[in-house]
């Protein structure tokens, strides 16, 4: 099941190939020259990824990791594009998989050397190599994945009788019943600086964004699907049901003052919540995201890889720790045993170790890699990635502060991302669809 769903992941990268030439050499050539030992620096703004670092240092004393947190989002994005303009990049790099084939086709990443080429190729699946190979190079190794999630505090719920809701008009009748219950509490969030959890409400919803005829890109951010959620969240919004809050510091501040009792995410938050909001242990719970017919479905939010950005200075000692972190057993506790990562590894082979490092004590020894299973299993195939996702998510994050207020309608903030995303394609060059 794992490999069938993720097939619709794969998509993206897949058609782009047909898309974009020159991209690099095939793998077996790479850039890792050198010998594997030395200094490497390493960005990344993923949950646990300091505990990894160190771990690594604790078994490969020939290898010096350097951590260097970063911020997350589009602050994370544009400094690491700055970095390799400037030729003062890291040596390993976190890029999520809607981002990599943009960073990957404007020359930004090495091509990944045949040791971690022949790594992907042996280690995942076909459809998750897919998600890192461009132009017959592998441009990353994957992390994880990210199924949708629905986290909701059981106390609160069972203090007012709310049921936890399976589907989205359930959804808004509990989003009612805590605003009555609490008025100044919440059943969810509406993000004012981050589109990717409304992508993936819409990608759960049956929409297709992006899709290929054969040389040329198709365009349909204003389908169906997506209108009903547009539809959806910016009524929620405008009628204060949901808060409108930005999605890092204010957002877990809201839930540390119980001002947000339910909020949709995906596995990687269980990590985040118990790390952040360490003092109400024992009464969050998980369940699987509400669906528009009660039948089981979800999407992706988020999702990750690591890369070599182009000019590394260690990229032998980057691949080897590359390697350790995305498919050794012992990385993989790294990432979970501290409690701050939930990741959900990309390659199925090493579920059964994150889960069994994960601590369950946070949420009342339920099972979150149960519930966040069955929510990949849930995953809708036929999701695109588009060639420029930065274009398209600078379209609709600019508007949705405007949302918020009530002095812009989601939908048509849509329609004018739809417009911008095309005009983006062709000014690269690229054939578009009529």
């Amino acid at each position: 099941m794992f490999r069938s769903r993720l097939a619709a992941l794969a998509c993206s990268v897949a058609a782009l190939g047909l898309l974009v030439t020159g991209c690099g050499n095939s793998d077996g050539g790479g850039s890792a020259a050198g010998k594997d030992t030395g200094k490497v620096t390493f960005w990344s703004f993923v949950k646990g990824s300091d505990k990894v670092a160190a771990a690594f240092n604790r078994t490969h004393p020939g290898i010096k990791v350097s951590f260097e947190s970063m911020p997350s989002g589009q602050e994370y994005y544009s400094k690491l594009t700055n970095a390799v303009r400037a030729g003062t990049v890291p040596d390993v790099a976190v890029v999520e998989y809607p981002q990599l084939p943009q960073f990957a086709t404007q020359g930004m990443l090495e091509s990944l050397p045949g040791s971690l080429g022949s790594l992907v190729r042996t280690d995942f699946p076909a459809s998750v190599q897919r998600l890192v190979q461009l132009g017959g190079s592998t441009w990353g190794v994957p992390r994880d994945a990210a199924p949708l999630m629905l986290y909701y505090r059981k106390d609160f719920f069972a203090d007012h009788k709310i049921s936890v809701p399976t589907t989205w008009d359930q959804y808004r009748d509990m989003t009612q019943q805590v605003k009555k219950a609490d008025p100044k509490a919440r059943g969810g969030v509406f993000y004012t600086d981050d589109p990717s959890l409304f992508t993936g409400l819409a990608w759960q919803a049956g929409a297709r964004w992006f899709g290929t005829d054969k040389d040329a890109w198709k365009v349909s951010l204003d389908d169906a699907a997506s209108r009903k959620v547009a539809d959806f969240w910016g009524d929620l919004a405008r009628k204060d049901l949901v808060s409108s809050l930005s999605s890092l510091d204010p957002f877990w501040t809201s839930v540390q003052q119980s001002r947000t009792v339910a909020y949709v995410c995906a596995s990687w938050c269980a990590g985040s919540q118990q790390a952040t909001v360490a003092d109400q242990a024992g009464k969050w719970s998980v369940a699987p995201v509400p669906t528009w017919d009660g039948k089981p479905a979800s999407a992706m939010y988020g999702g990750s890889s690591f890369v070599i950005p182009k000019g590394a200075g260690n990229s032998a000692a980057a691949a080897e720790f590359i390697k350790w972190i995305t498919t050794d057993p012992q990385g993989m506790k790294a990432w979970v045993s501290g409690g701050t990562s939930s990741m959900f590894p990309a390659d199925p082979k090493l579920v059964p170790v994150t889960k069994a490092a994960f601590p369950t004590t946070y949420f009342g020894g339920q099972d979150v890699y149960a519930v966040a299973g069955a929510s990949y299993d849930a995953v809708k195939p036929g999701w695109t990635w588009g060639p420029d996702m930065g274009t398209t998510n600078t379209a609709i994050v600019d508007q949705l502060p405007k949302v918020a207020e009530g002095k812009a309608n989601l939908f048509d903030v849509l329609k004018g991302a739809q417009q911008d995303t095309a005009k983006d394609i062709r000014h690269r060059g690229m054939k578009l669809t009529p």
